[in-house]
């Protein structure tokens, strides 16, 4: 199937790029006087040209090039998304360096593991925080010739630090590239993983070109797109398809403060682009409903007959449904309700992109009725991200897309997806053996995740193939499964399942601090009070609406007591991974004496 409906002359193509760096050189000789970054600096909003931003690489290199490093050395960054971790990188691939991110928010002995194993030699990183925790394992460091920071650190101790306004000479011309195979290793990115040591997913420059081409096959992006960039750029889904893509696109990209203050830059940049994952939407999701939940019945009312109307225009203009008379009150809808509701993502919006964790079909259901062109995806850092997408014309909001051109899928073994492409890592750095175990000789990656295709060729996820928790009666339960179904209701803000070689499941939640106020005061409780979440009314009630929503699982999975807690669980707290995956062992152990209380009574 031909997927492209839209003008592509504007895109790169990776011959004409060959390598990453090449890619960056092909748009600022194309696009010289264009935004390709903006950034919020000394309280404002700034800025920079793609000449300017060739310029500071130019800068950035030649520091690199004063440490004597030999091509295919690794080098390390470890920035919140800024200009800075651009022009860090496009330097590095310019000497042909392999580069090596590592996220912000982690613990220090991960971060001597992963610089360890990767032997990073220079290790560029932001605060003075980040330098204390990098310190407290510094016996761990020896392999880092170069730590560089961007804020300025008073340590005399440590010679091999130094500031970046102190290592970046004033100017200097960018200096050409070694000649590179396009197969040469790009980057090395530890899969943040909720368990365990990370593996080093190795991927080409080829690997991440095609990808991001692919991708522009499908994803209608071009020169006056605005992108907001706020997933960590360590992580491959926000690197490929912000990043690289809005080079290959010419896009401008805009890089939001922090995931606090989101909702604020949104309403700043005005970005036409989002690149997510499903928590944000949940977020603005749940916001919508409790805000209902506190109006008249005449707007809950309106917002249902948007939602039904909004739903049928969909299917209308995919081609799935025929007209029917209702349409016609749509534009009196959408000014009353859609765009209202539309305008916290700052009211240009032409596109949004979920991906990295399958998004509830009520909640992309939603948003599409709305009017938001929202479209799923799935992928994985083997795979230099995306393997399939859905498209514009052609687009089942509950589906994970087609494959991207090039990248072929099927079925195996236990329903487990199997990819082949172009895409595909080289391997696992430094773990022959986990390479193996992923990729088949003839070059079929499993991915671990449980799906099925359908008739149309949308790729369908439907578990992962490890997250089953087996019970001590030997029942079978899917967590994963349970947890959306348990998320549809808005008290709850984030579930965890848990039962594994127990004879009951119970569930960790936390609350939705709105919600919770409404229901506490329900039940004469004083929502701000500690120990209100522990009371058995509280607790009663929340069993009452879990079971309403897993009604449709069979009867053994039941959720037999339920902790309620009112910290969310977060990237900062250590129980939530740099992509908002949910770490089930850290909270496991965190919340120990509680699960243990509970099942003390069986």
């Amino acid at each position: 199937m031909n997927r492209t409906t839209h003008n592509t002359d504007h895109l790169i193509t990776p011959e004409q790029a060959l390598t990453l760096h090449g890619l960056f050189l092909e748009r600022t000789r194309l696009s010289p006087g264009a935004v390709a970054y903006r950034h919020f600096n000394d309280g404002c909003w700034r800025d920079m040209t793609w000449t300017e931003a060739k310029n500071e690489v130019a800068r950035w290199q030649g520091a690199l090039i004063a440490e004597g490093l030999a091509q295919g050395d690794r080098v390390g960054l470890m920035l919140r998304n800024c200009p800075q971790w651009v022009m860090f990188d496009q330097a590095a691939l310019s000497l042909g360096l392999v580069v090596v991110p590592l996220y912000t928010v982690d613990r220090p002995e991960n971060a001597a593991y992963i610089a360890n194993d990767a032997q990073i030699r220079v290790l560029l990183f932001e605060t003075e925080s980040q330098w204390k925790a990098l310190k407290s394992v510094g016996e761990h460091l020896d392999c880092v010739k170069r730590f560089v920071s961007l804020a300025k650190i008073d340590d005399r101790d440590e010679n091999r630090l130094v500031s970046a306004s102190n290592w970046l000479p004033d100017a200097a011309k960018l200096q050409d590239s070694p000649c590179m195979d396009r197969d040469a290793l790009a980057t090395i990115i530890y899969t943040s993983g909720t368990t365990g040591h990370p593996k080093g997913v190795m991927l080409s420059h080829h690997n991440i070109l095609y990808n991001a081409y692919a991708g522009l096959l499908t994803l209608p992006i071009g020169p006056d797109d605005v992108l907001l960039s706020f997933l960590p750029l360590s992580h491959t889904f926000e690197r490929t398809v912000g990043y690289y893509i809005s080079v290959m696109a010419g896009a401008t990209l805009a890089f939001s403060r922090s995931i606090q203050v989101l909702l604020e830059d949104m309403q700043l940049v005005r970005p036409t682009i989002l690149v997510s994952v499903p928590r944000i939407y949940e977020r603005i999701y749940n916001s919508v409903h409790v805000n209902l939940d506190r109006g008249s019945g005449f707007s809950r009312m309106l917002f249902r007959m948007t939602e039904t109307t909004g739903w049928r225009r969909f299917e209308y203009r995919q081609g799935r449904a025929p007209w029917h008379v209702s349409l016609l009150l749509w534009p009196v809808l959408q000014a009353l309700v859609a765009d209202k509701v539309l305008k916290r993502f700052g009211g240009r919006l032409r596109l949004s992109i979920s991906g990295g964790a399958p998004l509830p079909r009520e909640i992309s259901g939603l948003f599409v009725s709305l009017g938001l062109p929202l479209l799923q995806g799935y992928g994985l850092t083997e795979t230099s991200p995306i393997i399939s997408v859905n498209c514009m014309e052609n687009n089942f909001p509950d589906s994970a897309g087609l494959p991207l051109h090039g990248i072929e899928v099927r079925i195996g073994e236990h329903d487990a997806l199997l990819v082949r492409s172009p895409c595909n890592m080289i391997g696992y750095w430094n773990n022959k053996a986990a390479t193996q175990a992923m990729i088949s000789p003839d070059g079929w990656l499993n991915t671990g995740d449980m799906a099925r295709i359908s008739g149309t060729g949308h790729i369908y996820i439907t578990g992962r193939l490890k997250e089953i928790i087996v019970m001590s009666n030997g029942e079978k339960v899917p967590p994963a499964d349970m947890q959306q179904a348990i998320l549809r209701d808005r008290l709850f803000e984030q579930v965890m399942v848990c039962g594994e070689g127990r004879p009951c499941l119970i569930a960790l939640a936390v609350l939705n601090i709105d919600a919770w106020a409404n229901l506490a005061k329900e039940i004469g409780l004083d929502p701000a009070a500690a120990e209100s979440p522990r009371d058995r009314r509280a607790e009663k009630k929340a069993l009452e609406r879990i079971a309403r929503q897993i009604r449709e699982f069979p009867g053994y999975a039941k959720i037999s007591r339920v902790l309620l807690l009112t910290e969310p669980w977060s990237i900062e707290n250590g129980l939530l991974t740099p992509t908002l995956k949910l770490k089930r062992a850290k909270v496991a152990d965190k919340f120990s004496k509680e699960i243990e209380e509970f099942y003390s009574r069986y």
